[in-house]
């Protein structure tokens, strides 16, 4: 281990932050002990560089390259500003710079603009703790060359990240994460990166109003807002933003979650800040109970994904992703849609919202996962993905917000109960008319990262000829890539009754993912032959 405590050593050295320093420095002399699991902390904190990659940076907070610090946003911020300049052709590049209410958030938002201004750029800073989807506004509404997102979105507390955005309003796709990576890799110290003491501009927060206005044109005016809705931001920055934008768009009825309303990136009162977990909005439905709600909509932490919970035969639940994924679409058919638009979805979330444009005579298309492929496609009016992603108005936010899809569903929702109709119905009515479209998914969640190559190589050498008693039709390496899609790590699986699964590994998070879909025209039966097919990928995909 002496290499390592050598590397070490020379990190302290480098280190700005004394607390980082200081927890290296007492690591390093617990492991200089005998302490092996100090030493073994050591050696996972010195495994490698925090890898920068079209989620940008994540990672759990702490000192060291496979950490999120300040080093390594230095380093970040110094590798995406150099990469602009030359991309651009010019020193004076604008960087737009959000962040949440997470743990050196502001901090490592405040180290961004100092290199930003220090390398001849101009930097412009949010002025508090505010949603994603309104740094993913303010970078097209002010003009910027880029966009940096502090935040971990809906990671445990003690990871943060590193979002970024270039001009166009979308997240990064290749080949520019690489050729941002290559330029950090310019800059090996925290010492070689220059930064201003000064210079950089806090923006108005006119700019929430600009949003806001933006936001709420999602909606149509004049129509019925008798709706009671109970909304939680999980701990997270979005339920001023999102109470506001409900106020200005008639929803006058909205009744946060105090235990969760304001920020605290301890997330005290969830084991995990995503609606998606069990357990993450139980106190949002015991409170929907409470008040007679019709309906409960939840924002993650940084309130880019919306969850949304109804009353379904006298029963609450949280509705999937792939549910309100078709709902929107729907919603927006009935509206009225113009002619060359263009709805698209990833290709693990449900093929129902394909068969709703094709009826519509609405061009779709498929893309890979993240909203950094949706937001992309030509003529895109509406996309989605099963993670909770809603992207309602491209015009205004190229990428998913949570807060205008909690007014369009909320529209929707107040609609129907107008006319006494339920969002039950509408789904009933969709599977009557597309044949019901069940999905679920699962994840195996590792320690060791190589286990999940072990399991993807595993599934390549020996892949299953037969799932839950049904022959497997057509099988897709997705790493090869194909006219439709670029390459990207996962497998793809289609059976003889057209059931799919897909095994890929996760953007974000040290978890396999495996998402599953069966259509039939009883849901009953339908409901059984996913639970089969899961039953036996879940041992097909063990550790």
């Amino acid at each position: 281990m002496t290499q390592v405590h050598d590397d070490v050593r020379e990190w302290i050295a480098d280190d700005p932050d004394a607390e980082t320093a200081a927890g290296l420095t007492s690591l390093l002399e617990r492991a200089q002990s005998g302490d092996e699991s100090a030493d073994a902390e050591l050696a996972d904190r010195f495994s490698g560089l925090l890898e920068f990659g079209t989620a940008g940076l994540r990672g759990a907070l702490g000192g060291g390259p496979n950490r999120m610090n300040r080093v390594v946003v230095l380093r970040a911020a110094a590798g995406l500003t150099a990469y602009l300049q030359e991309s651009q052709g010019r020193p004076d590049v604008t960087v737009v710079i959000g962040f949440d209410a997470r743990h050196n958030s502001d901090v490592f938002a405040r180290d961004t603009a100092a290199v930003v201004v220090a390398a001849g750029g101009r930097a412009l800073v949010l002025s508090h703790p505010l949603p994603t989807p309104l740094l993913a506004f303010a970078i097209r509404h002010l003009g910027a060359d880029a966009a940096v997102m502090v935040t971990a979105s809906h990671n445990p507390p003690q990871d943060n990240g590193y979002k970024v955005y270039l001009g166009d309003g979308s997240q990064i796709v290749p080949p520019a994460d690489a050729e941002i990576a290559a330029a950090i890799d310019r800059f090996p110290r925290a010492a070689d990166v220059a930064q201003a003491d000064d210079g950089w501009e806090t923006v108005d927060d006119s700019i929430i109003d600009d949003y806001l206005a933006s936001v709420t044109s999602v909606v149509e005016a004049g129509g019925p807002r008798d709706l009671r809705i109970v909304h939680t931001a999980l701990h997270g920055v979005g339920s001023a933003t999102m109470i506001d934008a409900l106020h200005r768009a008639g929803f006058t009825d909205v009744q946060p979650v105090a235990e969760q309303a304001e920020p605290d990136p301890e997330f005290p009162t969830v084991s995990f800040p995503n609606p998606e977990e069990p357990g993450a909005i139980d106190l949002a439905l015991a409170q929907a109970r409470k008040v007679g709600a019709d309906i409960v909509i939840a924002n993650d932490p940084d309130a880019d994904r919306c969850a949304v919970a109804i009353e379904d035969a006298g029963t609450w639940r949280m509705l999937r992703g792939d549910e309100v994924g078709a709902l929107l679409g729907h919603h927006l058919v009935q509206r009225g849609v113009a002619e060359g638009s263009v709805f698209a979805n990833s290709i693990v979330s449900s093929r129902l919202l394909g068969a709703i444009a094709r009826a519509a005579g609405i061009a779709h298309e498929e893309t890979l996962t993240g909203f950094k492929w949706i937001s992309r496609v030509p003529g895109l009016r509406y996309g989605y993905e099963e993670a909770l992603g809603y992207c309602v108005d491209p015009a205004g936010v190229r990428d998913k917000d949570g807060i205008s899809a909690g007014l369009l569903i909320a529209e929707l929702a107040a609609d129907l109960k107008a006319t006494g109709r339920s969002i039950p119905d509408v789904l009933a009515e969709l599977a009557r008319t597309h044949g019901a479209h069940l999905t679920d998914s699962f994840s195996v969640r590792v320690d060791d990262l190589s286990i999940i190559g072990r399991i993807m190589q595993r599934l390549r050498d020996n892949p299953p000829e037969n799932v839950a008693g049904q022959s497997v039709s057509r099988r897709e390496d997705l790493a090869e890539g194909s006219d439709a899609l670029p390459p990207t790590e996962g497998l793809r699986y289609y059976l003889a009754d057209d059931t799919r699964i897909i095994v890929r590994p996760s953007g974000t998070e040290p978890k396999l993912k495996i998402y599953l879909e069966a259509i039939g025209d009883d849901a009953a039966e339908t409901a059984q032959r996913l639970a089969a097919v899961r039953a036996e990928m879940e041992g097909l995909t063990t550790a």
